[in-house]
């Protein structure tokens, strides 16, 4: 099959991402097949590698949209900075796009951006937002803040310090304590609690 046939059915199908698996079964061709029509696909610029067997079309990209093909199998949600900067909480549009998810941490480079994957236990994934385009998961406001709060001490340090806050009317301390509460282990529990009083201290 010639690679603009194989293109114009591609784009046919609508979708951002395709998996090695989905090529093969809409060309009817074997894997090898696939994985050489992608590649190929790829070094003209239509195409790029996410991952090991998945592949964004480079010319629909938006980046949130990503980010749970990224994690797959495992959920995620955006949150910490990039949920902060969605609900207008700072002023500063994050280089790097944040989420938090069940997978393990990890730091993904693609041509569409970089994204930071941020593991979090299964008891503490909540307090998100399904929003109206795609499949896109987005942390509430009280969320992003207590999942810095709760990311804070990691060895990395990359959320030890908080930028400059523009809190909305809508957030609720009632609601932040709650997925305080969730925090299924006590020692960060009692650390994130008590950096979260220190924080709407000043709020």
């Amino acid at each position: 099959m010639k690679l603009d046939e194989a293109l114009s059915l591609i784009r046919k199908t609508g979708l951002m991402v395709m998996r090695t698996a989905d090529v093969m079964g809409l060309l009817g061709i074997s894997k090898d097949h696939a994985s050489q029509i992608l590649s190929r696909l790829a070094k003209s610029g239509h195409f790029t590698r996410l991952k090991r067997g998945v592949w964004l079309l480079s010319e629909t990209a938006d980046p949130f949209l990503l980010i749970e093909y990224l994690t797959a199998p495992f959920p995620a949600y955006i949150s910490l900075q990039s949920a902060l900067y969605h609900h207008g909480m700072i002023s500063q549009i994050p280089a790097i796009n944040y989420c938090v998810s069940l997978a393990r941490s990890r730091v993904y480079k693609t041509s569409t951006g970089e994204f930071s994957i941020h593991h979090i236990s299964e008891d503490f994934f909540c307090a998100y937002e399904e929003m109206t385009q795609g499949n896109i998961k987005m942390a509430t406001p009280e969320k992003a803040i207590i999942d810095m709060l709760y990311l804070s001490s990691a060895k990395t340090r990359l959320f030890s310090a908080f930028p400059e806050l523009d809190i909305p009317s809508s957030f609720s301390i009632k609601r932040a304590k709650q997925i305080i509460r969730r925090i299924p282990h006590i020692q960060r529990r009692t650390m994130v609690t008590t950096r979260f009083n220190e924080l709407i201290k000043h709020l």
